[in-house]
């Protein structure tokens, strides 16, 4: 191992994380097919037909992926509004008997307790059940598709807690969203569908048999993450986009079509159930979780609060690391940030004086079912609660403290479900809110928002960073007509608001083609795509020049050796002599079994694969999960009576082992089978990828990225294995602020 090219000057050596370490435990992914002679065997065997059959069963999967993906969006969606609305109604009822006898404290304690029993639920069943869940799961996946094996990301339970997670943690108030945590689903479900069974169930249903293999199970979990985006925002364009700019590393073109086919059977499931449950089937008007309403076409923001956030987040992230890393301490965490957004939100709507008439504007979102109730506290003069009941499907909102005929502003903004908050800053008309409102709220909702990602629930970021962007973005539109001399001009603050929105979740997550898009689909006017592509370049530019992006953060924070698309671009003195691991561990074309087992007993189980030589010069490659499986069928060479016998494999068997083969330790092999011999020939990969010792690091890392290969075979001028290239050699370098920096390999 080289030594650090920058030593962690000024770096917290106590800090367990270190972002000068990568860590061990991430394996990588086999995304470069075996073509062995078993592979080829099979594809030969195969007809014309036969590959039909298979393109057919690829589309009919994809078809699956967006239905179940469709199906979970419109049960979370229906759940959370529900659940929400119940406890709207029980909070309304509480502060309608308590306010006329002045006890409005025992109303912010109901409030506080309700959101912080949701928050517990969902914060437990993460914590104690599936830590994978936490989070979005954008990073996680976003690795998986870079070609690093995140564990128990994909598992059927991962999915389970996912939805369950998610529904707790918005129905508890927290400033969070689930529209990112269904691109985790989709791909989950993707993972699922494509493989025919579940481990987590222990079924195996016998089909699709075929693409157990991470090369098939990369593209349908790509097709999964575009479903998850598509039934999020009702943009099926995007959702390809995302896949393609935020997901997927390695992009087959013929892929495209099958995944854009994915996001419109995702969005159309979730429009047509959506439908029947508001009791207007046929009425497809709610394509997404969010829907952000029709935007007229008459037509420096940047990403400096998006940075800010990264930055505040980040180290909010080492201080969890390093004392909430305990499941008790995380349920708790999670407890008093719902008990807190609570009571800030109750703080806020009782002390703000922004009432708004509640005139014939508000009749689409505030259908007039209105019941006043007079009441005296410690304001100066006379309040009512004016209660609105939305349809069946919307949750209740009810808008306090303003006199007989007018809603609370505040009120509108944090009672309420954020993707309904985004829509009403997106719609509401002129006056709707004044600019103390407005800068409050942006405010409060970003430090809380930026409080809560990361807690140890399932919870997304995009619609806190869309609200947070709306809520700014509206009060420089407010801002710019009140200081120009023609105000008129400036007369529709709603489209600052979505403009405001874009920036700000680009300069969070520094997302631009993909995200131009989702908002032009969600929004269903092409007009604004222009100005949100500018604005969100941007934010990049500005964002990146302070930090990176909260994804790839968070990615380094949990130390995964993540590949960019490019090396670093001063790593050109760099060879792959220098960047190789070795010496490398070698098998002989026909290897004797004690030997195998022993090395692969003594070998971490980060040793994957091994270079198989005959006599010095390479001639295949093998990997670890191979040699399990040989081993545990004994497909051996044996010698008595000069006898050649050795067992049949066919690929099913790899397939049926695929993805959890057992570790060496659980294959027993007698002391006469170690004298056996096994060769190798039939399983190996004899065409493996091999680069000369002299070969740049830039050179190594675009064959390496672009061809998803886990290991690249060093060879000197005679063809002799000298070294290994894995993910980990790569990914040890990166362009820091003091030029190349190498990170050390650590096992955490």
């Amino acid at each position: 191992m080289h030594p650090s090219l920058l030593q962690d000057a000024g770096c917290p050596k106590e800090i367990p994380h270190n972002e000068k370490l990568l860590s061990l435990k991430y394996e990588s992914l086999d995304y470069d097919n075996s073509e062995n002679q078993l592979f080829l065997e099979e594809e030969r065997r195969m007809s014309f037909l036969g590959f039909k059959c298979l393109e057919i069963s690829r589309w009919v999967i994809c078809g699956l992926i967006g239905f179940l993906t469709g199906l979970i969006a419109c049960c979370i969606d229906i759940a959370v509004e529900n659940l929400a609305g119940v406890k709207y109604f029980v909070v309304k009822q509480n502060i309608e008997k308590f306010t006329e006898v002045g006890g409005l404290s025992i109303s912010l304690i109901l409030w506080a307790v309700l959101n912080a029993a949701f928050v517990m639920v969902g914060a437990i069943i993460v914590a104690f059940f599936e830590p994978g869940a936490a989070g979005s799961g954008i990073p996680q996946i976003k690795c998986y598709l870079n070609g690093v094996k995140i564990p128990r990301v994909v598992r059927l339970k991962t999915l389970v807690v996912k939805v369950c997670g998610v529904i707790c943690s918005v129905a508890g108030g927290l400033a969070v969203g689930k529209e990112g945590p269904m691109i985790h689903s989709g791909a989950v479900v993707a993972a699922g569908v494509s493989q025919g069974r579940s481990t987590s169930l222990k079924k195996d249903f016998k089909i699709f048999e075929y693409f157990r293999r991470d090369t098939e199970k990369r593209d349908f979990v790509s097709a999964g993450a575009a479903a998850g985006v598509s039934a999020a925002f009702g943009a099926p364009v995007g959702g390809v986009l995302f896949s393609l700019e935020e997901g997927a590393s390695f992009w087959n073109q013929m892929l495209t079509w099958r995944i854009f086919f994915a996001s419109m059977i995702s969005t159309f499931t979730l429009n047509f159930f959506l439908s029947i449950y508001n009791k207007k089937p046929g009425d497809l008007s709610s394509p997404g979780l969010i829907n952000f309403g029709r935007f007229e076409s008459d037509v420096s923001v940047c990403g400096l609060l998006g940075a800010l956030f990264n930055i505040l987040n980040y180290w909010l992230t080492i201080f969890r690391i390093r004392y909430v890393h305990r499941p008790c301490l995380q349920v708790m965490e999670a407890m008093l940030v719902g008990a807190v957004t609570a009571t800030v939100s109750f703080a806020m709507i009782y002390f703000s004086n922004d009432c708004q008439p509640l005139g014939p504007d508000q009749s689409e979102d505030y259908p007039l079912q209105v019941h006043t109730h007079t009441h005296t506290h410690t304001h100066t003069h006379t309040h009512t609660i004016v209660e609105t009941q939305l349809s069946p499907f919307q949750s209740t909102i009810f808008l306090l403290f303003c006199a007989d005929g007018e809603y609370n502003s505040m009120a509108t903004a944090f009672f309420n479900t954020p993707e309904r908050s985004v829509r009403s800053l997106f719609h509401n008309p002129p006056g709707s809110y004044n600019p103390l409102t407005l800068s409050l709220f942006t405010l409060t909702y970003f430090f809380l928002a930026c409080w809560t990602y990361g807690l140890t629930v399932s919870a997304g970021v995009f619609i806190p960073s869309l609200l947070i962007g709306a809520a700014w973005g509206r009060l420089f539109g407010i801002l710019l007509a009140s200081i120009t001399p023609d105000g008129s001009i400036w007369a529709d603050p709603g489209k600052y608001a979505l403009i405001g929105a874009a920036a700000q979740l680009g300069g969070i997550v520094r997302m631009t083609l993909s995200l131009t898009v989702i908002m032009v689909e969600a929004t269903g006017n092409v007009t604004y795509g222009l100005p949100i592509m500018l604005v969100l370049l941007t934010a990049k530019i500005v964002g990146d020049y302070f930090v990176e992006g909260l994804y790839d953060i968070h990615i380094k924070l949990q130390s995964v050796p993540f590949l960019h698309l490019e090396a670093p671009a001063t790593s050109h003195w760099l060879t792959a002599r220098e960047v190789m691991s070795a010496p490398v561990t070698c098998f002989n074309r026909i290897e004797k079994v004690g030997t195998i087992v022993d090395v692969l007993s003594n070998t971490s189980t980060n040793h994957n694969g091994f270079p198989v030589v005959v006599p010095v010069a390479v001639c295949g490659l093998i990997l670890r999960s191979q040699l399990i499986v040989l081993l545990k069928h004994k497909v051996f060479v044996e010698l008595a009576r000069s006898r050649l016998t050795q067992r049949k494999l066919q690929l099913k068997d790899f397939r049926d082992a695929y993805p959890r083969f057992p570790p060496i330790q659980s294959i027993h092999v007698s002391q006469d089978e170690r004298e056996c011999m096994m060769d190798l020939t039939e399983f190996m990969n004899p065409t493996p990828y091999t680069v000369p010792q002299e070969t740049s690091l830039p050179r190594v890392f675009k064959l390496f990225r672009a061809l998803g290969l886990r290991h690249l075979v060093v060879v000197d001028s005679e063809n002799r294995v000298v070294g290994l290239v894995t993910r980990k050699d790569l990914a040890r370098y990166h362009l820091g602020k003091h030029g190349l920096e190498e990170m050390q390999l650590a096992q955490t």
